[in-house]
C-alpha cells in the first residue's frame, strides 16, 4: 500500500502484516471464539470455520444464491460453539459447530409469505448463547425480538446426533429436527399505554407522560431528519416513520436481588429507539414465553434524558450505561443508584457518532482516592473525526481530553477506532484513506503504521473486514489486490487473510499487559456481597454529605462577604 507520507509520518515505523491464507470469495465478515481456537468467515454461498492457529478450514456450510454479511460466534460448551448470522436478504440463522461439523439449528425469520417478508437488520448472541436478540422490520413496522435459546436441549440433541453418526450400523444420513426458537419478549416502539394499568415499578401517570412527550419529540425529529437520516440501517428508505432500535443486555448489579453478581446471564435488556429521549429497561425474569405473545411488555424502568439519544455504551458488568445525547452531551447512568453518575458537556460543534466504555486504562495517570468502581473512562467519537477521552467520577469531577482534532481532509476520517484490553492507552485506528496505525492516546502520537505486503491493500477502508482476537492478541483482516489494472479478473477477486500478532512486534511487545485491569474493574464494579454494597453506599453517602456541607460553608462565607461589602457601601453613602 504505497502512499506518500509527510515528514512526521516518515519517522513512525511501519510494520508489515503476515499473509496466512487465501480467503473465500466475497468474505464480508470475520468472527472469533472467546477461547481463541477458531475463526468463522461469512462469505458468498455461506460460512466456514477455520483453525485460528493453523489457518486450515475445518468445516463449512454452503447454500447457493446466499451471501452472509454478519457473523457472531460464541462458546456454548467444551468444543461446541453457537453461530449467529445474517445474510444479504436480511434472514437470520443459528448454527451449531461441533467436531468439525456445522448444523443449521433455526431460521429466525423464515419467509412464509412473500408479501409479509420480515427483514433482520441486527442479530446478537449473549451469555454463551443462552440469549439472543434480533431487530426486525416488516411492511413499515419495526420491533425487537428477544429469545431465550434452548442451549441445554440443543446440546442433548447434538449428543444424540453424534452418537448416531458414529454408529457403524447407521448408514443413512441423520436427519434432525432441532428444537425451535421461541420469542421471550417482543418489544415495539413505545406508545401511550391504554387503560389504567400500572407500569411495573413506574406509576402509570409518569410512564404515560414520558411516553407521550417522547412520541411527540420523536415524530418531530424524524420529520426534521427525513432528508438526512442514516439509511444504512433502514430497510425502508422512504418511510420517515421507521424507527430502528439499539439494545444492551444487562447483568445483575443489585446485591439484594438474589441473583449472583458474577453471573454472565442477563437479567434485563435496555432499549432506546431512534429519535427517542428515553432509555427503557425490560426485565427478562418476570416474563414467560407463553405470556410473551399475549401483550406488549411494559418497561420496568425508564431513564429520561433532556436531549435525543444518539449513541450508547455499557460497562463490562453493565452497571453503567453511557448515553451520547444531542447537543454534545454525555450522560452516564448508574443502574445501582438509579441516578446519573456524571453529565459531561463536550464542545458544541461536536456531533456525537459513537462511544466505547474503556475497562482497561492506566489509572496511575490520574491519582484519585475514588474507588475504582466509581471511575468511568469513555472513548467518544464525533462525526467530524474528533476523539475525546472522558474520565468521569460521581458528581462534577470529570476530566475531558481531546485526543485528536478534526481532520482537514475527509479521507483522513477514522472508519474504525477501537481500544485493546491487552494494550492500555493504545487505540487501533483505520482511516478512510486506507491507513491503519496504533495511536498512543496519552502522548497523542502514532506508535506504528500497519500495512499489508505489496501489492495488497486493506479491503474497503470505509468498512474493513476484520476481527480483533483478545485471547490470541492478534488482528485478522482481509486484504485485496490493489486496483491498478495489472491483474486479471480472476486474480482481482482473490482476497487474502492477513494477521498481526501484537506480542511478536518488538515495538509494542513491552506495552502488553498479561493480566488486564478489566478483571479488577469487573470485581470492583460488582461488589459481590450485600455487606460490601452497604459499606460502599455509606462511604458514598458520607462523602456526598461532606461535599454538600463544604459547598454550604463556602456559600455561607460568600453570602456573608457580600453582605459585609454591601454594608460598607451603605455606610459610605
Amino acid at each position: 500500500m504505497a502512499a506518500a507520507c509527510n515528514p512526521e509520518e516518515c519517522t513512525v515505523p511501519t510494520v508489515e502484516l503476515e499473509s496466512v491464507t487465501q480467503s473465500p470469495e466475497s468474505t464480508n465478515c470475520i468472527a472469533c471464539t472467546e477461547d481463541g481456537r477458531y475463526l468463522s468467515l461469512g462469505h458468498c454461498r455461506g460460512l466456514s470455520v477455520w483453525c485460528a492457529s493453523s489457518f486450515v478450514r475445518v468445516a463449512e456450510w454452503l447454500q447457493d444464491q446466499l451471501e452472509i454479511t454478519f457473523l457472531q460466534m460464541t462458546r456454548m460448551a467444551k468444543m461446541t460453539y453457537l453461530l449467529g448470522s445474517v445474510d444479504d436478504m436480511g434472514v437470520a440463522r443459528l448454527f451449531i459447530f461441533h467436531c468439525d461439523d456445522i448444523h443449521l439449528l433455526s431460521v429466525i425469520n423464515a419467509m412464509e409469505d412473500i408479501n409479509h417478508r420480515s427483514i433482520c437488520s441486527t442479530f446478537a448472541l449473549y451469555g454463551s448463547g443462552h440469549f439472543g436478540a434480533a431487530s426486525i422490520s416488516c411492511n413499515g413496522a419495526s420491533w425487537l425480538e428477544v429469545y431465550q435459546l434452548p442451549v441445554a436441549v440443543w446440546l442433548a440433541e447434538l449428543e444424540t446426533v453424534s452418537a448416531r453418526e458414529q454408529d457403524p450400523n447407521v448408514t443413512e444420513s441423520v436427519d434432525v429436527k432441532w428444537s425451535s426458537v421461541e420469542v421471550l419478549i417482543k418489544i415495539t416502539p413505545p406508545h401511550l399505554p391504554a387503560g389504567n394499568s400500572q407500569g411495573g415499578a413506574l406509576g402509570a401517570d409518569l410512564l404515560k407522560h414520558c411516553l407521550v412527550v417522547d412520541e411527540i419529540r420523536s415524530s418531530s425529529c424524524l420529520d426534521a431528519d427525513a432528508g438526512t437520516t442514516d439509511t444504512s440501517r433502514s430497510p425502508r428508505l422512504n418511510d420517515i416513520s421507521f424507527r430502528w432500535c439499539t439494545h444492551h443486555f444487562l447483568l445483575s448489579c443489585d446485591p439484594f436481588s438474589g441473583q449472583p453478581l458474577q453471573s454472565e446471564l442477563p437479567v434485563a435488556v435496555a432499549v432506546w429507539w431512534s429519535g427517542s429521549h428515553n432509555l427503557l429497561q425490560y426485565s427478562l425474569q418476570k416474563v414467560s414465553i407463553k405470556k410473551a405473545a399475549e401483550a406488549a411488555p411494559t418497561p420496568d424502568s425508564l431513564w429520561p434524558n433532556a436531549n435525543r439519544i444518539i449513541c450508547s455504551a455499557v460497562s463490562r458488568r453493565t452497571r453503567y450505561i453511557a448515553l451520547g445525547l444531542d447537543d454534545a452531551l454525555v450522560c452516564v447512568w448508574d443502574r445501582r443508584t438509579g441516578a446519573p453518575l456524571s453529565i459531561i458537556s463536550l464542545p458544541k460543534y461536536s456531533s456525537l457518532l459513537r462511544m466505547e466504555y474503556l475497562d482497561c486504562w492506566p489509572e496511575l495517570l490520574h491519582p484519585s482516592q475514588t474507588p475504582a468502581a466509581e471511575v468511568v473512562h469513555l472513548l467518544v467519537m464525533s462525526k467530524g473525526g474528533e476523539l475525546y477521552m472522558i474520565r468521569a467520577e460521581r458528581g462534577t469531577h470529570t476530566c475531558t481530553t481531546q485526543l485528536s482534532e478534526r481532520p482537514n481532509d475527509s479521507r483522513d476520517l477514522p472508519s474504525v477506532t477501537i481500544s485493546m484490553p491487552f494494550l492500555p492507552g493504545i487505540l487501533l485506528i483505520i482511516q478512510r484513506n486506507g491507513k491503519m496505525f496504533l495511536q498512543d492516546v496519552i502522548n497523542k502520537t502514532a506508535v506504528c503504521f500497519l500495512t499489508p505486503p505489496t501489492p495488497y491493500q486493506f479491503s474497503s477502508a470505509c468498512n474493513p473486514v476484520f476481527v480483533l482476537d483478545p485471547q490470541l492478541q492478534a488482528l485478522f483482516i482481509r486484504g485485496d489486490l490493489e486496483n491498478n489494472g495489472s491483474h486479471s479478473l480472476k486474480e482481482a477477486i482473490q482476497s487474502r487473510l492477513f494477521v498481526f500478532r501484537f506480542g511478536q512486534c518488538c515495538i509494542i511487545e513491552q506495552r502488553i499487559v498479561s493480566h488486564p485491569a478489566s478483571s479488577q474493574r469487573q470485581n470492583a464494579e460488582s461488589h459481590g456481597t450485600p455487606e460490601e454494597a452497604c459499606s460502599l453506599y455509606l462511604q458514598q453517602r458520607n462523602k456526598a454529605l461532606e461535599q454538600t456541607f463544604e459547598r454550604l460553608h463556602k456559600t455561607a462565607q460568600m453570602i456573608e462577604q457580600r453582605q459585609q461589602n454591601y454594608n460598607k457601601l451603605r455606610k459610605k453613602k
